[in-house]
């Protein structure tokens, strides 16, 4: 499917009604849970315990399961002998990176972002530099292709750079950009391997970096699993396509 994706701002209207009255309730919960975190007081503990918890609940996602024995495991240099485990402790450690350099810096950059999928694959590959990625559905049918050439992808990384971290580009509520900034960084899939990991790590950081929230305890990797039909069928609704943003 040829799909030329466009740079952002998106040149649409994206504060309307319905969504204002949703933002008053999302900003009230996030108010809460941000007071409430301030009364932890070891926080050390709890982004250690959660951040283990959302790794497993977005690993599964991607179909990689393991168990909270396997984790344990993995987690305190017992070998476990599980990849699944492996990977959810790569997670939990990307996501942790990540955390500690938007709080010291304040911004979340392209090599910030690369970083924390180095941390997620131990590998170097970067951004996709060859054509051939496209998302397929359960049939195996293709059904979206991303940006094919490595200068197109750049191009729209920098662009989303420029969206996350200039709010003169925008002046929409943050929570509003963070959805937007979810959907193109998926819809761009400029990684081989870990886009939907990636993509999600960099919610929960933009949330921190907007000061929406101190430390990193909230996540939605667990209510996309129980929603994950009606997730996909939002995106698609609001992108015309129907494409898997599972890799």
């Amino acid at each position: 499917m040829e799909f030329k994706l466009p740079v952002l701002p998106p040149n649409a209207e994206l504060e309307t009604t319905k969504v204002l009255k949703q933002l008053v309730k999302a900003h009230k919960g996030l108010a809460e849970l941000k007071g409430t975190a301030k009364t932890i007081p070891n926080e050390t503990i709890l982004i250690d315990t959660l951040t283990l918890q959302e790794a497993k609940d977005s690993s599964e996602i991607e179909n990689i399961v393991t168990t909270h024995d396997d984790l344990y495991k993995e987690n305190i240099l017992i070998e476990s002998k599980s990849n699944a485990a492996k990977e959810v402790c790569n997670y939990a450690r990307g996501l942790r990176l990540g955390f500690q350099t938007v709080r010291k810096e304040k911004l979340l950059l392209n090599k910030h972002i690369l970083t924390i999928q180095k941390e997620l694959l131990e590998n170097n590959a970067g951004f996709r530099t060859q054509a051939g990625t496209k998302l397929v559905d359960g049939f195996g049918k293709v059904v979206y292709t991303p940006p094919q050439h490595p200068n197109e992808i750049l191009d729209l990384m920098v662009n989303l750079e420029k969206y996350i971290n200039d709010d003169s580009v925008s002046q929409v509520d943050n929570l509003i950009k963070m959805a937007v900034i979810h959907y193109q960084f998926e819809s761009i899939h400029p990684f081989y391997d870990g886009n939907g990991r990636t993509g999600r790590i960099i919610n929960i950081l933009y949330l921190v970096q907007k000061g929406l929230l101190d430390i990193p305890i909230l996540y939605l990797s667990r209510y996309i699993t129980q929603n994950k039909a009606n997730y996909y069928k939002v995106l698609q609704d609001n992108s015309s396509l129907s494409f898997n943003l599972n890799n």
